[in-house]
């Protein structure tokens, strides 16, 4: 790693990859590769919060590092490895559990939207944001590249590593997160009011990376539009229109007034058909990557093994750090 400051981002390996997560996040990670030194984790101890397929689990992790590196993640430029590789991620939350409140965590909003106010919900989900404050400052990661929905957990792991820092001296970095303005939320081309979500029933709500041309073309075709037919960027009056032209800015590397001048007097049909063919070729690269690494599993295999063991290394030197701080083990025989 360099002097650089270091940045860590997580992703959870519950489904297919799909162009939210692709513009709301893979994109920027690979285009700052060179402005941090950056920790990538697909975060598999996370999936477990929610009832999962564990025959799944494996393959999907595998599914995922498979995207990143076809997206463009270096191994070479940054460390991307699987969280369960690495056991300090748990020892660490669970410390930092001795600090966090019942309150602080029952205040969380995505648990409140996740459980829905049932006390049968897994702990775990409960838990979930600890978790995610360890596997940041672990690494003393100064940055934290986010949607705007998990800037709530990144103030609660500031508060952690505050706590931490104040009860048994200066150990963690505090992080800060790093909200991009751009495509930070790409919503649902069936409902312009939910985020693209892998877990949404309705297919034709998002297009994954894998999706051959012709499912573009018709997901995109099917896409639900505003009232009229002018293509304009208005979020409150327009946000259905107003998410496809982002989606297109971003592939197109093309800014969206420019894009309304483009357009300016043609309808959505146009408009529709090019914003396909331009989603097209923005993933044809990534296509054929995943398809060469499809072919030969063990690149991916050991890219992650080779990640852990990076990771490992800087892990195990933190924590050493920790349970000195905390007391915790024996002390050294003279």
């Amino acid at each position: 790693m360099t002097g650089k400051p270091r940045a860590f981002s997580g992703i959870q390996p519950t489904g297919g990859i799909h162009i939210g997560n692709y513009l709301g996040a893979i994109r920027n990670w690979v285009l700052q590769q060179d402005q941090y030194d950056n920790i990538f984790s697909i975060v598999d101890l996370h999936a477990m919060t929610l009832p999962y397929d564990a025959s799944e689990l494996r393959s999907r992790t595998i599914e995922v590092a498979s995207a990143l590196l076809a997206a463009g993640i270096d191994p070479q430029r940054s460390i991307l490895f699987v969280q369960s590789d690495v056991r300090e991620h748990t020892e660490l939350c669970w410390i930092l559990g001795t600090l966090a409140t019942f309150g602080e965590l029952r205040r969380m909003t995505q648990f409140k939207e996740k459980s829905k106010g049932s006390e049968r919900v897994g702990a775990g989900l409960f838990f979930y944001p600890v978790l995610q404050a360890a596997d940041i400052i672990l690494y003393d990661a100064a940055v934290v590249p986010v949607g705007e929905d998990q800037k709530q957990h990144i103030e609660l792991t500031r508060d952690l590593a505050l706590r931490f820092n104040n009860t048994f001296g200066e150990t963690f970095v505090v992080p800060e997160p790093d909200i991009k303005p751009a495509g930070a939320r790409i919503m649902s081309l069936a409902d312009p009011t939910k985020k693209m979500s892998k877990s949404d029933p309705d297919p034709d709500s998002r297009i994954e990376l894998r999706d051959p041309p012709d499912e573009i073309r018709r997901k995109v075709r099917r896409a639900v539009t505003d009232s009229g037919a002018e293509v304009r960027f208005d979020e409150e009056r327009k946000p259905a229109i107003s998410n496809l032209l982002t989606i297109y800015s971003l592939f197109a590397d093309v800014s969206i007034p420019e894009l309304e001048r483009r357009y300016a007097g043609k309808g959505y049909s146009e408009f529709k058909r090019d914003l396909a063919e331009v989603i097209i070729t923005g993933l044809q690269p990534i296509q054929q990557r995943l398809d060469e690494l499809a072919a030969n599993p063990g690149i991916v295999i050991r890219t992650l093994q080779a990640g852990a063991a990076r990771a490992r290394a800087l892990a195990s030197a933190k924590m050493a750090v920790v349970r000195e701080r905390c007391g915790l083990g024996l002390p050294p025989l003279d």
